[in-house]
């Protein structure tokens, strides 16, 4: 279905080559639990694992339920081609790995996920992959940080727990002029901001958040842009420019040119996916798939949810900041007018005015929202980032990414407004 013209309630729905089943017509997607395919032929095998043809041959590499998945989320993010992988994490790792080995650095955004920080500050050294963090507060840092062995810049749209919305944009003109392609996550905000088009060459989600939404399946996907040149900055991109010796010595930029322009997605199924064998399930790509198709209408709901609850915090006696890209000022609120459409997102954060001791004490009243490490769930969810998703983190880590010991980040859900503020304010009592 062509996607430039519709919209996002439709693409979720109608997105990609999928229409009905071609053995029996369904118009559910099925879930194609299997292994492995029948090939037509040896040259048709032949074909496929050369790469003159694309298929399907091994559910590690390839599922039909996954590659309808992909072709959505592809649509509904103005990509060429997505990768479904195992989790979140395993797209984060996939994304920069996929262009860096070791001897090569990438600058990352202070502003992240704590597990992110830990993946990338942490294991990717062992592999000898440096990151660079740096304060996205100034876009400039990520051209200081730069040299000739970098090879991705990575942020967060809407950076869990510090919400400042991330300079999309300039950073990805930086990127460009250097010859250096942005990686954004994307999770918070589905539907609500579309990074490749504000330049960033990659994109990825948790789809184990909003997309799947339902707090039921663990799963990540990467978005090809399709509009980075590689092969012009190819001193710089030697994974996709030189002779691959995992790959019959394919290089990538010249082998997939006449299925597109995916040399940076296909490299990353046909090698790192292949070989990790981060795969995501075909049942898992079903749960997300039917996760997909209210995504746009859960958004909605979310943001109008977690606007409310911003502004009630703000007026209460015992929260001494509340953390929300529609509260902020100056360049961060400029940022999160230019990048967030139809919303400010499902994630709201505040400070207890008693610090880490009254954060415990909220946290154990609430009655509703639930206390688990996830976000964008259609339930509401709380959790207390310095003792949980970010305590692997040094005290002055926590700080960068926004994490004081009284911070309490709240992911709203889609129950009535009255009875989550209820809860929240029973609690606060």
């Amino acid at each position: 279905m062509p996607t430039e013209s519709k919209k996002a309630e439709t693409i979720v729905l109608h997105g990609g080559s999928y229409r009905a089943d071609p053995a029996t017509s369904a118009v559910a997607v099925p879930i194609y639990q299997t292994t492995s395919y029948q090939f037509n032929s040896t040259e048709h095998a032949g074909n496929l694992f050369a790469l003159k043809e694309l298929g399907n041959i091994y559910t590690r590499i390839m599922n039909p339920t996954q590659a309808v998945l992909e072709e959505r989320i592809a649509a509904l993010e103005g990509g060429a081609a997505a990768l479904a992988l195992a989790s979140g994490q395993a797209a984060s790792l996939i994304a920069v790995q996929n262009i860096c080995h070791a001897g090569d650095n990438f600058v990352c955004s202070t502003d992240i996920y704590g597990g992110t920080w830990n993946l990338f500050q942490n294991t990717m050294a062992t592999m000898g992959i440096e990151c660079r963090f740096v304060d996205p507060a100034d876009p400039d840092n990520f051209r200081r940080a730069t040299d000739a062995r970098t090879r991705c810049y990575y942020g967060e749209t809407l950076p869990n727990p510090k919400l400042a919305v991330f300079p999309i944009g300039e950073v990805a003109r930086i990127g460009r002029h250097l010859g250096v392609p942005l990686i954004m996550d994307n999770t918070a905000c589905p539907v609500l901001c579309q990074p490749i088009r504000h330049g960033a060459a990659i994109t990825l989600h948790s789809t184990t958040k909003y997309i799947g939404g339902h707090g039921t399946s663990i799963g990540g996907i990467i978005v090809d842009g399709g509009h980075f040149d590689w092969e012009k900055h190819a001193d710089r991109f030697p994974m996709l420019n030189s002779p691959d010796p995992s790959y019959h010595g394919a290089v990538w930029t010249q082998a997939v040119k006449p299925l597109g322009p995916i040399a940076y997605i296909l490299k990353a199924r046909v090698t790192l996916l292949r070989d990790v064998g981060a795969a995501m399930s075909p049942f898992n790509a079903f749960m997300f798939i039917q996760g997909l198709e209210t995504l746009a209408l859960r958004m909605r709901q979310h943001c109008a949810n977690a606007s409310a609850v911003a502004e009630h915090l703000s007026r209460h006696p015992k929260v001494g900041r509340v953390i929300f890209p529609a509260m902020m000022d100056g360049e961060a609120r400029r940022r999160a007018d230019a990048y967030l459409k139809g919303g400010y997102g499902g994630l709201v954060g505040f400070e207890l005015k008693g610090g880490r001791d009254a954060g415990g004490k909220f946290i154990d009243a609430l009655k509703i929202f639930y206390h688990v490490a996830n976000i964008g769930d259609a339930r509401s969810l709380a959790i207390h980032p310095a003792t949980t998703t970010h305590s692997q983190l040094t005290a002055e880590e926590q700080h960068k990414t926004g994490v004081t010991d009284g911070y309490v980040r709240l992911s709203i859900g889609i129950e009535h407004i009255d009875d989550i503020v209820g809860d929240l304010d029973q609690a606060l009592r």
